[in-house]
């Protein structure tokens, strides 16, 4: 092997292939990789895909495309290639050692597979299996098989992390590592569990990520104390359900427990949990998000639709009645609490009275972030199968896609403006000209919900007023455009 071997780590989709990719770039680091920014020129160029839905695979073929033009050795990883895994390799004419797919299960030894890539040896592409067969079906049986025949664990050292998993069974992105922050910033996602064991008729995740597999307490006590000394001021817990957390581990109520030793920890300011099921929201759990100094009283919850009739078909739970009674408790507790979801239109066998629950749940709940989907029909999934009669035409897929974000944008503008003359805190994301800076408020997550424009006014600190990025300001709300903000500091 060359003494000094580059890799540019190239990251689509969620956060949790954000964390994914901050964990091979630990390994890399320690197996003598020196890592290059994305886009620079380096030897290897390892692309963390995504592969949720039809739009993000084929954003993430175009990256491998892409990749394959340079002089780079491509490398396929992430959640497209442990899906599709030989197929995708058929699908990039992978016939030599140039480019390789590459599975979860190959995470752990990735400076050794990068080797083989860099030398020319041809690895078989990563065959696709359904995770889900690793563990126990049930949460209880997964929580005995930990406790027998668990793989001896550590705490944060500095050098690894192994989790308390039964031999030869890990989490989908591998034993935990040391993080190596890729992008700096004041936030920063962290891992509180993989996997999923909900079987929704349209959603492929459980069988490429595996079961529901909790990460202990004081692992992600010691993660998140590693990454607020590492300058992360606001800590984004994601997971495929993060209200699940503790199920596998004998307790429902671990996270509830857990949020407010996290919000103690030195450097953190805020403390956000994602990925809610409304189903499992508990008041307990409300309580604890509405009223923990440091945990913001933000509720991102995957709702996808509020006809009953159509979510029994996508095998959840709820109607509009049940979700607004939800939205209404979280704000009797907190009135500026920020709730957010996505919703799926064109679902099979979606009626005009279905369209007619979402638009009058979208109008009385009065979400602060709304993102619409258009169904497609996802490899493996039960809805997959439905009759095709049942099917909506993708042109009346797309319509009810517009028809339904020009709602959102009219919502979400207007629980914006609500917000004129309320005192907000904001962190501080960067600064930028004339006493002016941009960050985000405690209902809005990171990259999804907008953002505030922050005025700073007779500066005497100097030129910024003494503001920094990382720095919690007390401000004004003195107007908004669409979801964003802007604010003055009080």
């Amino acid at each position: 092997m060359p003494s000094s071997r580059t890799v540019s780590l190239v990251t689509l989709g969620c956060a949790r292939n954000e964390v994914d990719s901050e964990e091979l770039a630990a390994r890399l680091a320690a197996g003598g990789w020196t890592l290059r920014g994305e886009g620079e020129e380096a030897d290897v160029v390892l692309v963390n895909t995504c592969g949720f839905i039809q739009a993000a695979k084929q954003e993430s073929i175009d990256e491998l495309l892409a990749a394959e033009d340079s002089s780079a050795k491509v490398v396929a990883v992430g959640c497209l290639a442990e899906r599709y895994g030989g197929e995708l390799a058929d699908a990039l004419d992978a016939e030599d050692a140039d480019v390789q797919v590459l599975g979860f299960d190959d995470y752990a030894d990735i400076s050794a597979r990068l080797d083989d890539v860099m030398a020319g040896r041809r690895r078989p592409a990563h065959v696709a299996r359904d995770r889900r067969t690793l563990l126990p079906v049930s949460p209880a049986s997964r929580q005995q098989a930990r406790e027998t025949t668990a793989v001896p664990g550590t705490t944060l050292t500095g050098d690894e992390m192994i989790p308390d998993l039964p031999a030869g069974v890990a989490p989908a992105s591998g034993p935990r590592v040391v993080r190596r922050r890729l992008s700096g910033g004041v936030s920063a996602p962290m891992k509180i569990a993989s996997g999923c064991d909900r079987r929704c008729s349209f959603c492929a995740i459980p069988s490429f990520r595996g079961s529901f597999v909790s990460r202990r307490p004081p692992e992600l006590l010691a993660e998140a104390a590693w990454l607020a000394g590492q300058g992360a001021r606001e800590l984004l817990l994601v997971s495929e359900n993060s209200t699940s957390y503790g199920k596998d581990l004998g307790s429902l109520r671990l996270l509830e427990e857990l949020l407010p030793e996290l919000a103690a920890i030195d450097g953190l300011s805020w403390v956000r949990v994602s990925y809610l099921q409304p189903a499992e929201v508990r008041p307990g759990l409300v309580d604890v998000m509405t009223a923990t100094p440091g945990v913001v009283p933000y509720f991102d919850l995957s709702f996808q639709h509020a006809s009953g009739p159509v979510l029994r078909s996508m095998r959840r739970f709820g109607d509009r009645k049940r979700f607004l009674e939800l939205t209404d408790r979280i704000r009797q507790a907190s009135p500026q609490a920020g709730i957010r979801s996505n919703f799926i239109v064109g679902f099979p066998g979606e009626t005009p009275d279905d369209l007619h629950e979402l638009e009058l749940f979208l109008s009385e709940a009065q979400l602060d972030a709304i993102g619409i989907f258009g169904y497609s029909d996802e490899d493996g999934t039960e809805a997959a199968g439905f009759p095709a009669e049942g099917k909506v035409d993708e042109d009346e897929v797309s319509r009810r896609v517009d028809e339904f974000a020009r709602l959102a944008e009219e919502v979400m503008a207007q629980r914006a403006a609500d917000r004129i003359g309320d005192t907000i805190q904001v962190l501080v994301e960067e600064a930028l000209d004339d006493g002016q800076f941009e960050g985000r408020a405690e209902h809005q997550a990171p990259d999804v919900d907008g953002t505030v424009l922050l005025t700073v006014e007779g500066a005497l600190e100097g030129p910024t007023g003494g503001v920094a990025p990382g720095d919690l300001v007390t401000a004004r709300v003195t107007g908004s455009d669409g979801a964003d903000l802007l604010a003055s500091r009080i």
